[in-house]
């Protein structure tokens, strides 16, 4: 999950403050809830803010970007079989109708999860690059051009 210590120090912070947000969540009612709210939700900025901070640190990722309708066509129909879930669930009445609503709605989610945006994020993969395009450097010119800079210097 982290790379890095900067990374796992605010991932560290970032659990720790969603425990407490949680906590302060169901124990919303009383005084020591609502100050454990503030601090979870003040822990969470945090985290984020550092996240931010650090990002620029991160480098070139080795995944080009992949068409952003794909995507959320992918993220909108996972979201479709959750919420056809829980829409059936309310509108069946009998516990057989609940249980095939319900495996509908999860498998328009595994479809949505493991079909659509897969297919979204390896359309432009970094192992479908066109051969010969800059990209991709094949190791054995790069050990080419190394040796004859080494004997040139001789």
């Amino acid at each position: 999950m982290a790379a890095n210590k900067s990374q796992g120090s605010y991932l560290g912070v970032f659990l720790l403050a969603l425990t407490v947000l949680s906590a302060g969540i169901a124990y919303f009612e009383t005084g020591f809830g609502k100050l454990t709210l503030a601090i979870g939700a003040a822990g969470l900025v945090a985290s984020m803010l550092g996240f931010l901070n650090i990002k620029p640190l991160e480098g070139r990722t080795a995944q080009r970007p992949s068409p952003l309708g794909a995507k959320l066509v992918g993220a909108c129909v996972s979201a479709l079989g959750w919420g056809l879930t829980l829409i059936g669930l309310h509108l069946t009445p009998g516990t057989g109708g609940r249980i095939v609503v319900a495996l509908l709605g999860i498998a328009v989610s595994l479809f949505g999860m493991l079909y659509v945006l897969p297919a979204a994020f390896n359309k432009n993969a970094v192992w479908r690059a066109q051969s010969g395009s800059p990209e991709r450097v094949d190791f054995r010119a790069v050990a080419k051009t190394t040796t004859t800079t080494v004997e040139e210097t001789r």
